[in-house]
């Protein structure tokens, strides 16, 4: 079978120039990285993102499991498809971390004959946006220590430093470090560590900034540190937030690329969604918006994290409304929902199916709850069976929502041409009522319990008792009508990653509350999620290489 990485560099790119006039974006507004992507100029695509008169199409998904989902690859051949069926569609993509494309995950450019372009360019350092991130967020680490060691004038306690440095690659053995080891002259000892740099606050803020003046004001607001009296210390304390902003004024103008298709792409800023809010940047989706009839957008893993962080923060901050939603699916990946080991997923289970079922079904109904109307993408693969789709296509139909069997991976666009007009139908029809899930005047905890007992089936949340009192203190300081970001496992609505289907009646740990406040939410992180994750045994590195053409081989 052809990889992934092989129909890309076979298909027939057109200069960036023909893609950006597609949209109407002037050749003299695009700043060319290569033949094939570019930025787009950014006072120029602020000016666009003044009207997004656009229709916005969110593309979520089942929680994810081994088997895979296809969630990008179904987002790219969704607007691919309603290019074909005549509609001025672009879509709306996060960059792929290089974490998980050296580590488990692979790449993140979508598959098979519905991908993004130039696939290796995007998967690797791409424009240099990640890489601006980083030096912005470890800048201000390294103003954080400096002012301790000169005499630390605002009083930063040395023990309540927020502010940890970030890499964007898993690697465990930074979660945890010891700083300014070596004497007087390396400053003062004291606990530090990483996290990854999808999961760093300044991405958080890149991706909701709508301009540099509205980049600069909220990287002020970073809270890094508190002072013995635990008065909060930020980045505009510091007069970080100028030189931060310098880092970062390049990266912020979007990014545009192409489909295997032709059609345009915009891929920019790439928060995570089980540890961050999983969403691409405002002003791509708002630029787009402004420039295209319909745009395609995906949100991280599951409905449950991805959806629900699209609704509650990116939408609820960025007065976005959207007009439809479609909820990925495979048959491999509701048979291991409904209890198939990997290892068995070759022959047919009707059984599994319907019990896995369950997983997709709550997740239609979440996604109502927002006022919404969802569409289901069953993506094929080529060991299912008709029996096996037909049950799920029977059970949607049971839920009063259509399924539609979708071979975009195989067949580009024309695989997902009966989901395009559905989707448009939906979109026409004018039947959503867009309304985050709660109230901005909603006590924290208060808001926690919402997602965790309507969203995920649970019981109650059970949060320790320096949460609940981090709670208390960030409502008294002013915070606490932000919005809640879940921080759990990805595999599951519970925070067990191995309970899979629908589960009930758990409960939902709440460990720790971290105040984001330039961004503008608080996270909650349940049971053992992590800020930094960890390679695998056999990480998809040791695969990943040159031929003897200069040629990238082994990426996904």
């Amino acid at each position: 079978m052809t990889s992934d990485i092989e129909i890309a560099r076979a298909a027939k790119l057109k200069p960036i120039e023909e893609i950006g006039a597609r949209l109407g974006v002037p050749a003299e507004a695009l700043f060319r990285y290569g033949p094939h992507k570019a930025k787009i100029d950014l006072a120029w695509a602020g000016e666009r993102a003044q009207n997004p008169r656009g229709k916005l199409i969110l593309v979520t998904a089942i929680n994810p499991t081994p088997a895979g989902e296809g969630k990008t690859t179904t987002t790219v051949g969704l607007g691919d498809a309603l290019n074909r069926i005549g509609k001025k569609a672009a879509i709306c993509l996060r960059e792929p971390s290089l974490g998980p494309s050296f580590g488990m995950k692979g790449g993140a450019a979508g598959g098979g004959h519905s991908q993004v372009v130039p696939m290796e360019d995007i998967n690797l350092h791409f424009t240099g946006d990640f890489h601006a991130i980083g030096a912005a967020h470890n800048l201000l680490a390294a103003l954080i220590d400096n002012h301790l060691y000169w005499g630390n004038g605002l009083g930063i306690d040395h023990r309540r430093v927020a502010w940890r440095r970030a890499v964007d690659m898993n690697d465990r053995a930074l979660r945890q470090i010891i700083v300014g080891l070596g004497g007087v002259a390396n400053g003062f000892p004291r606990e530090d560590g990483f996290d990854i740099t999808v999961a760093s606050e300044v991405m958080a803020i890149f991706c909701l900034s709508r301009n540099l003046a509205d980049l600069q004001e909220r990287l002020s607001r970073i809270v890094v540190a508190a002072t013995r009296d635990r008065k909060p210390v930020t980045a505009g304390d510091l007069k970080a937030d100028g030189a931060m902003t310098v880092l970062l004024k390049d990266a912020l103008a979007p990014n545009l690329v192409q489909t295997i298709e032709n059609n345009p792409a915009f891929v920019h800023g790439g928060p995570f969604a089980n540890i961050a809010h999983g969403c691409n940047s405002v002003l791509a989706t708002t630029t787009a918006l402004g420039l295209a009839d319909y745009v395609v957008t995906e949100a991280g893993f599951g409905a449950d994290l991805g959806a629900e962080k699209f609704f509650d923060i990116k939408c609820r901050k960025a007065g976005l409304s959207p007009s439809a939603a479609v909820i990925v699916a495979t048959v491999r990946a509701l048979k291991m929902h409904g209890g198939v080991a990997k290892a068995d997923l070759g022959r047919e289970n009707v059984a599994a199916v319907e019990a896995g079922f369950s997983n997709l079904a709550r997740h239609v109904e979440n996604v109502r709850r927002f006022g919404v109307p969802p569409v289901v993408a069953l993506n094929r693969f080529a060991t299912d069976t008709p029996a096996e789709r037909e049950a799920v296509v029977a059970g949607c139909r049971r839920l009063g929502v259509e399924a539609f069997d979708c071979s975009h991976w195989a067949d580009g666009g024309a695989g997902a041409e009966g989901l395009a007009r559905a989707v448009v139908d939906l979109a026409e029809g004018g039947s959503a009522r867009f309304q985050p899930l709660y109230g901005d005047a909603l006590p924290i905890l208060d808001k926690i319990r919402t997602i965790a007992t309507t969203l995920y089936g649970a019981a109650d949340i059970a949060p320790d008792a320096k949460v609940t009192a981090r709670a208390q203190e960030l409502e008294k300081s002013g915070h606490g009508n932000l919005p809640v970001c879940m921080a759990k496992t990805q595999y599951s609505f519970s925070t067990d990653p191995d309970a899979k289907g629908a589960p009930t009646g758990h409960v939902v740990p709440v460990r720790e509350l971290r105040l984001l406040a330039g961004a503008g939410f608080v996270v909650a992180l349940c049971g053992d999620i992590m800020t930094m994750p960890g390679l695998p045994r056999v990480p998809a590195s040791e695969s990943i290489g040159l031929d003897a053409e200069g040629n990238v081989v082994g990426l996904f």
